[in-house]
C-alpha cells in the first residue's frame, strides 16, 4: 500500500498522470468478478492501439483505457455483454453510458470511443445477444425483459462498481445518451431506476409502438402493387411539398420549419392519363395521404403519429417494399406470434397492436410519469428529426406532452425536461437540415451549471464542410428568421412562439 501511495504522489507531479490515487490496476480487476458476472477481459490498451474485426481504423486517435469485458448473468436465462473502458489518464470523473439501436446485439464501440476521447468512464452493452434479429426473444421472456431495460440497468450496476474499484472513489456525474432504440431505453432507465443518472439525452425514441404503426403502412402501401409509389417518383412529391409549406415560417430555404402545420393536396399531382414519372396515380395519390396521415383502425382510433411532410426522399425506409424490414418485421413473428413464418400480409392494427401492447406492458412501454426523475434532479434532453423516416416525430411530441400532464407540475417541468424538434433532420442524424450539435456538452452545462439550452445552434455538413447554421428551439417555439442577414447563418433567427 505505502508503494502505491508513493507512486500516486509522484505521479501527480507528471503533466500526463491522472489527478487521483488508484484504487487497483486494470489487471487486478478481474478479482472484481461476483456470482452473477464473469470479467473475460481486463487489459490496459495503449494509445491507438484498439481495433475491433468490423473496424481497424476508426480508433487510431484513442488515449490509453483499460479495457473490462463482462458477461452479466442476473437470471438463468441471461447472457449480457458488456465493456467498460476507463480512461488511464486525464478521467474527467464522470460516466457516460451509451445505448444500443434496433434490436441491440452489439457494443456500440463508436459511441463509446467518442465518450472516451472527451475524458469518460463509459460503457455499452450488446442488450443480452449477439445479432440484429430479435429472434433471440422467442421462448425466452427473460431475455425480453434484458433487452427492454435489465440489460442496460445491470451495466450501469457493473460499471459504477468497476469504476470506483479502478480509480478509488465514485463518478461525480453520470450521464446516459442514446438515440433511437437508445433513446427509447434512456426513458426507460429515468423512469425505472430515477437516481441512476444525473442527466439523460434521449434522440429520436423508437416507441415500441411503431413497428405496428409500419406493418400497418406496408399493408397500406406496397402489399398491393397497384398502390405502390416508386422511389422515383419521390423527388417530385417532396418539390411539390416544398412548395406547399417551404415558405410558411417566413422564408424558403428547403426546411419545413414545423410541418406539423403543413398539409398537402396530392390530387394536385394527379396523372391527366397514363402513368408517367411526374405525376402519381389515383391509387398512389391514396398512398401518398396515407404516408403522412396517423394509423387509424377501421374505427378511427388513432394509433400512431403520421410520418411528417419533408420526409418523402426516404420514404422507402417505410414504403418502399417488398418487404417490411425486419426491424418491424421481428416483433411480430419472434415476440407476440413467436412464429418465424408468420405472415404480415395477415396484420390487422386493431388486433395485432392489442396483443403487441398487452407482451409489452410492463416490459418495454415507455411511462410518461418521471415525477420520481425530476425529484431526483435529473435532467432530460430529448430531440426528434422533423424528417425522421423511421419514428414518426409526433411520438415525442405525444410523450413529451404527457410527461408534462403527468409530472404534477408542468409550469416548472422545463427546469428538467426539454424537447427540441429539429426540422430537416431523418432518423437520429442525416437529412437536408442541421442535424450536428454538441449535445453532451449542453447536458453537462444544464445539470453541473444549471444552464438550462434556451437554443442549441445545430449545422448542416456538405462535403465535410458546415454550409448552415440553424437554431433549434425548446419545444413548442419555432426558428423565425429576422428579416436580413444570411438565411444559413443561425445568428439571424431567433426562437419564437409558433403562433406568432
Amino acid at each position: 500500500m505505502m508503494t502505491r501511495l508513493i507512486f500516486s504522489a509522484f505521479a501527480l507531479l507528471t503533466p500526463l498522470a491522472p489527478t487521483y490515487f488508484w484504487g487497483q490496476s486494470c489487471e487486478n480487476l478481474q478479482s472484481t468478478a461476483s456470482s452473477t458476472s464473469s470479467i473475460t477481459i481486463a487489459k490496459t490498451i495503449p494509445a491507438g492501439a484498439f481495433t475491433t474485426p468490423e473496424s481497424k481504423n476508426d480508433f487510431a486517435t484513442l488515449p490509453a483505457f483499460c479495457r473490462v469485458a463482462v458477461t452479466l448473468k442476473p437470471t438463468g436465462d441471461s447472457e449480457i455483454g458488456v465493456e467498460v473502458w476507463l480512461p488511464v489518464s486525464g478521467w474527467n470523473g464522470k460516466y457516460l453510458a451509451v445505448g444500443s439501436g434496433g434490436w441491440g446485439g452489439s457494443i456500440a464501440y463508436s459511441s463509446m470511443a467518442d465518450a472516451l476521447r472527451r475524458g469518460y468512464a463509459t460503457s455499452a452493452t450488446d442488450d443480452g445477444h449477439v445479432g440484429s434479429s430479435a429472434s433471440f426473444i422467442m421462448g425466452h421472456p427473460e431475455k425480453f425483459v434484458d433487452f427492454a431495460y435489465r440489460a442496460e440497468h445491470e451495466m450501469t450496476v457493473e460499471t459504477k462498481g468497476l469504476i470506483k474499484a479502478f480509480y478509488g472513489r465514485e463518478p461525480r456525474y453520470s450521464y446516459w445518451n442514446g438515440c433511437s432504440g437508445g433513446g427509447r431505453e434512456g426513458l426507460l432507465q429515468a423512469a425505472r431506476y430515477p437516481d441512476e443518472f444525473d442527466g439523460i439525452i434521449a434522440g429520436d425514441p423508437a416507441n415500441m409502438r411503431r413497428n405496428a404503426w409500419a406493418l400497418w403502412l406496408a399493408n397500406k402501401t406496397f402489399k398491393d402493387s397497384a398502390d405502390y409509389i416508386p422511389a422515383s417518383k419521390y423527388p417530385m412529391i417532396h418539390r411539390a411539398i416544398l412548395d406547399t409549406c417551404d415558405a410558411n415560417d417566413g422564408v424558403k430555404d428547403g426546411l419545413i420549419e414545423n410541418p406539423a402545420s403543413c398539409h398537402v393536396d396530392f390530387t394536385k399531382l394527379a396523372c391527366k392519363g397514363e402513368d408517367k414519372a411526374d405525376c402519381l396515380t389515383p391509387r398512389q395519390i391514396q398512398t401518398a395521404k396515407t404516408i403522412i396521415s396517423p394509423a387509424t383502425d377501421d374505427k378511427g382510433n388513432i394509433y400512431f403519429p403520421r410520418v411528417e411532410p419533408g420526409t418523402e426522399l426516404r420514404w422507402a425506409r417505410l414504403a418502399g417494399g417488398p418487404e417490411p424490414a425486419d426491424l418491424f418485421l421481428d416483433q411480430f413473428r419472434y415476440v407476440v406470434y413467436q412464429n418465424p413464418d408468420w405472415d404480415w400480409r395477415s396484420f390487422d392494427l386493431a388486433r395485432d397492436a392489442a396483443k403487441a401492447n398487452a407482451i409489452n406492458r410492463d416490459v418495454d412501454e415507455l411511462n410518461p410519469n418521471l415525477a420520481a426523475f425530476a425529484k431526483s434532479k435529473g435532467k432530460l434532453l430529448l430531440y426528434h428529426g422533423w424528417a425522421d423516416q423511421q419514428v414518426a416525430p409526433g411520438a415525442s411530441v405525444e410523450f413529451y406532452k404527457s410527461v408534462l400532464q403527468e409530472s404534477g407540475d408542468a409550469e416548472h417541468a422545463s427546469d428538467w425536461i426539454r424537447l427540441f424538434m429539429v426540422p430537416g433532420m431523418g432518423h437520429c442524424s442525416g437529412g437536408e437540415g442541421p442535424d450536428s450539435f454538441d449535445k453532451i456538452s449542453i447536458l453537462e452545462q444544464w445539470v453541473e451549471h444549471g444552464k438550462a439550452p434556451t437554443e442549441i445552434v445545430a449545422s448542416h455538413r456538405a462535403g465535410g464542410k458546415v454550409d448552415r447554421t440553424r437554431p433549434l428551439c425548446p419545444y413548442p417555439e419555432v426558428a423565425r428568421y429576422k428579416g436580413s442577414g444570411s438565411i444559413d447563418d443561425a445568428a439571424n433567427f431567433s426562437c419564437t412562439s409558433p403562433t406568432k
